[in-house]
């Protein structure tokens, strides 16, 4: 990155006590988000990762995922409703992921990030894997608790690489889901 880069750009991974406040604020970006991206979606808006696990230990950026018609029309035709709503978008080019589209939502300091939005193409098997992933952890109390486990000694090692840190749990991750193939995500 630049070095005009964003602040919230490298902040360092911290995981926080579970708080019900994620839910409650992940149910008002989800509701604002159904209706600015309204033309464009085709399964809605979920609350995926962490903090969507009730009782589970998260970085406290609430990460919610969009189901839309094509990716770049998206972004091209509703990034303006999106800034004006305070999300900044990350290019693909930085983002790395090019089955998503992918805008951070930081906070009135501009210091830290409060969410994170993945615009994923309706029918691409990461929506239905994030969905998976998310209601395996809220059925199985020890699967989470071991999930929590491994994202507090990664903040530890890694939290000051973000990538580093994500690209750890992507075992744990693919292991869950029955895959033997990689699962780079952003839990």
């Amino acid at each position: 990155m630049s070095n005009d880069a964003p602040v919230w750009a490298y902040e360092r991974a911290v995981v926080r006590p579970y708080d019900p406040r994620w839910a409650v604020r992940a149910r008002m970006e989800c509701q604002q988000l159904t209706d600015l991206l309204a033309p464009w979606l085709i399964d809605g808006v979920e609350h995926v990762g962490s903090t969507a696990v009730p009782g589970l230990a998260a970085k406290p950026i609430v990460d919610l995922m969009a189901s839309v018609t094509d990716l770049d029309t998206v972004v091209d035709q509703a990034s303006e409703r999106l800034v004006s709503d305070g999300w900044c978008y990350v290019s693909p080019e930085l983002d790395r992921r090019p089955w998503r589209r992918f805008f951070v939502k930081p906070d009135s300091s501009g210091q830290r990030r409060e969410a994170h939005l993945h615009l994923i193409q309706a029918g691409h098997q990461r929506w239905t894997e994030q969905l998976r992933f998310r209601d395996a952890l809220r059925r199985d109390g020890r699967l989470a608790q071991r999930y929590e486990d491994l994202k507090r000694r990664l903040a530890e090692q890694s939290g000051h690489d973000r990538e580093a840190y994500t690209e750890g749990k992507a075992e744990f991750v693919a292991s869950v889901l029955g895959k033997h193939d990689h699962f780079g995500s952003s839990h």
